[in-house]
């Protein structure tokens, strides 16, 4: 799966805001802007898809609650078409939205009212989960049927590629790394240049779903990731 729309040509990170909030947008544009972060902003869900499949962003900062079509639809347009970083945005700060957020594919969740810093922050670390700069190691990793080329962010299972999304790759690689061991949801977090206080109770249960849904779809793969029980997960060493 690639990006959409057509690249950047600037050299800065490009972020695609799509909020209805107007003061909120301009705050937050101002200040990302002020930190190398060039943002186009758009007041609907509706022009917000069309803006995303015309340019190819970095990341794309996406309300929940928006006009014309809602965060949700949106999030769930742009997984079927592109594994674009997504932050999502949101009043709603109940663990059950951030879940759905989460489901729908989005690769980071942030409630209002939220500190400018610490978006530009998240961006920062998806970026470098992104642009493969998250952990030292670049070689090739192999479990079982399971391949993992960092370089290349592709994943493949029984030679068939994997639709990821920069944080679901990451996690797959920091298991890969790591085939046979127990990790624990804080040892995931700090493995793939996540912080503690990211890791709300389920986030990480809810990509590890996900990743699971992914290799279901290749002959059994929902068997290679394995739950312990009040310890964490484990990837298996052999997938036979």
């Amino acid at each position: 799966m690639t990006s959409l729309g057509e690249p950047m040509t600037a050299q800065t990170t490009t972020a695609l805001l799509i909020e209805d909030d107007a003061r909120l947008a301009r705050l937050t544009s101002d200040y990302l802007q002020q930190h190398d972060v060039s943002v186009t902003h758009m007041a609907d869900g509706q022009s917000g898809l069309e803006e995303a499949r015309k340019l190819r962003y970095d990341v794309i900062l996406l309300d929940l609650m928006l006009p014309k079509l809602s965060g949700v639809e949106v999030c769930r347009a742009l997984r079927t078409e592109s594994d674009v970083p997504i932050i999502m945005l949101t009043a709603r700060g109940e663990e059950a939205d951030r879940v759905l957020g989460l489901e729908l594919g989005a690769d980071d969740y942030l409630a209002k009212p939220f500190s400018p810093r610490e978006l530009l922050a998240r961006i920062h670390a998806i970026l470098r989960r992104t642009r493969g700069r998250a952990g030292p190691p670049t070689r090739t990793v192999r479990a079982g049927g399971l391949m993992v080329d960092p370089t290349r962010r592709i994943a493949t299972y029984r030679d068939q590629e994997l639709p990821l999304t920069a944080y679901e790759f990451t996690l797959l690689r920091v298991l890969a790394e790591r085939a046979g061991r127990v990790l624990s949801r804080e040892q995931m977090m700090e493995l793939a240049k996540g912080t503690a206080e990211e890791a709300f109770d389920r986030s990480i249960d809810v990509h590890i779903s996900r990743l699971r849904q992914k290799l279901a779809a290749v002959d059994d793969g929902d068997k290679l990731i394995k739950t312990v029980r009040g310890a964490g997960y484990v990837l298996a060493a052999s997938d036979e």
